[in-house]
């Protein structure tokens, strides 16, 4: 969730055209990467929640929100507004902080059935990082009294990723740092983070950040961010 506390904002680009966002956004799963820039005098207030958890306080399919920058209001109504409004009054971080909180706390006690089922998300979760996970999925979902399919589903709702592609997201995400190094060769990334071949490893990488290794900059991309807060 981001709120803007400033005048203006960012504006992501789209097909070489600038397409202002709305003052409170849903930002879903960034799979594929967009460009943005930002202009005037803006101050962006953000709420990252785990990749898992997010679906405790939407009602609608996560899935739904993947590689979207959705206008809060129209999910949120009433309430979001106020809260955006009182974030903008505030005058530290700490009082912004709390209003977030108290408004997601708020939003939680409604979630008592999905919080049961959130263990064994994270459960799941857990199990991915495993690198025989895919082979002995009957096994893992056997072990969880669920079938393999159901598990699939239940990661799916909950996360807006199948596990296949949560798992390809983490194996990118720990090519990238090695590539930031920039002293090991592409082959050894290769194969340490688990790809077939090195033309696997740039196929993903290309398709995550829209570059290839060896023209990546992480000055000008937010993946590098992302991959550090995981």
């Amino acid at each position: 969730m981001m709120f803007n506390l400033g005048q203006d904002g960012f504006q992501e680009i789209r097909d070489g055209h600038q397409i202002k966002q709305p003052g409170i956004q849903l930002w879903g799963q960034t799979i594929q990467p967009f460009t943005f820039s930002t202009s005037g005098c803006h101050a962006m207030f953000g709420v990252r929640f785990f990749p898992h958890t997010a679906a405790l306080f939407f009602n609608e399919r996560i899935e739904e929100f993947n590689d979207q920058i959705i206008d809060f209001e129209q999910i949120g109504g009433k309430e979001t507004v106020v809260l955006h409004a009182k974030l903008i009054e505030a005058r530290s971080l700490d009082r912004r902080i709390e209003l977030v909180e108290e408004f997601l706390l708020f939003k939680l006690s409604f979630s008592e059935r999905k919080i049961a089922k959130l263990k064994l998300v994270d459960s799941i979760m857990k199990e991915l990082a495993k690198d025989d996970f895919f082979e002995k999925i009957n096994t893992v979902a056997s072990r969880y009294g669920v079938s393999s399919r159901y598990l699939q589903k239940i990661f799916l709702n909950y996360s807006g990723l199948s596990p296949n592609l949560f798992s390809k997201i983490g194996r990118f995400q720990k090519s990238l740092h090695m590539v930031i190094e920039k002293n090991t060769p592409l082959t050894t990334v290769a194969y340490e983070c688990g790809y077939f071949d090195q033309s696997h490893f740039i196929k993903d990488f290309k398709f995550f950040t829209g570059s290839i290794p060896s023209r990546f900059s992480p000055e000008s991309s937010t993946d590098l961010f992302a991959a550090l807060q995981n």
